[in-house]
Order: C-alpha cells, then sequence, then structure tokens
C-alpha cells in the first residue's frame, strides 16, 4: 500500500480583528487635518503665543443649525486675521463622520475584489 505524500500544510492567513473605528483612527492619523471637510471636524484647538487656548466646538456649530460653509468661513477668515498671534493650530476630527463619508465609497470602490 502506497501512501499519498502530504501536502505541505499552508499557513492560514490571519486576520487582525479590529474595529472599524479604530481602522479609521489609524488611517486619519498621517492625514493632514487642515484639509479636513469643516463637516468632518470635531473641533478645533487655537493655541495662541501667549499660552492662551481657544476650543471652537464644529460639531456644536453645526448641530446648531449653521451651515458648515459658513462656519469654514468663519473659521478660516478669523485664523488669518489671528495668523501673527497663533501659535499652532489643532484639528480634532470626528472618526466617525469621516468613516460614514468615506466607507460607502470604500465599499463601492473594493465590491468586486
Amino acid at each position: 500500500m502506497s501512501q499519498q505524500p502530504k501536502k505541505p500544510k499552508q499557513p492560514r492567513s490571519k486576520r487582525l480583528k479590529v474595529s472599524k473605528k479604530e481602522q479609521w483612527e489609524r488611517i486619519l492619523k498621517d492625514i493632514d487635518k487642515s484639509d479636513a471637510p469643516i463637516s468632518c471636524l470635531e473641533s478645533i484647538q487655537v493655541n495662541l503665543k501667549d499660552g492662551t487656548s481657544v476650543i471652537v466646538d464644529i460639531k456644536q456649530l453645526i448641530a446648531e443649525g449653521q451651515d458648515p460653509t459658513v462656519v469654514e468661513f468663519m473659521v478660516q477668515s478669523k485664523l488669518k486675521a489671528l495668523d501673527h498671534i497663533i501659535d499652532d493650530v489643532d484639528f480634532y476630527i470626528s472618526v466617525d463622520s469621516v468613516a460614514k463619508t468615506v466607507q460607502p465609497i470604500t465599499d463601492s470602490i473594493l465590491k468586486d475584489l
């Protein structure tokens, strides 16, 4: 009786269990936040040269009915006007908003793979 040679076992691919939110957080770490659409921002923290910090709650402004285009124009205008006293600006992105905006497009592009 001859035995057939056993096929070498193929290593199983290991799938990293990561939530969609964690995936988006990793992706967003490498993006230039100043290019993010205003509707995807949670808030902006403006740090002045004198050590003062001012937080602009973008999400709240939009939730109160402000037009995102108007909010973006006002924020950009204010940042330009105060540029000489601004040390830096921190942009806080809503991971959920970005995922909700981008995920359907990503799914559509990758559906045939």
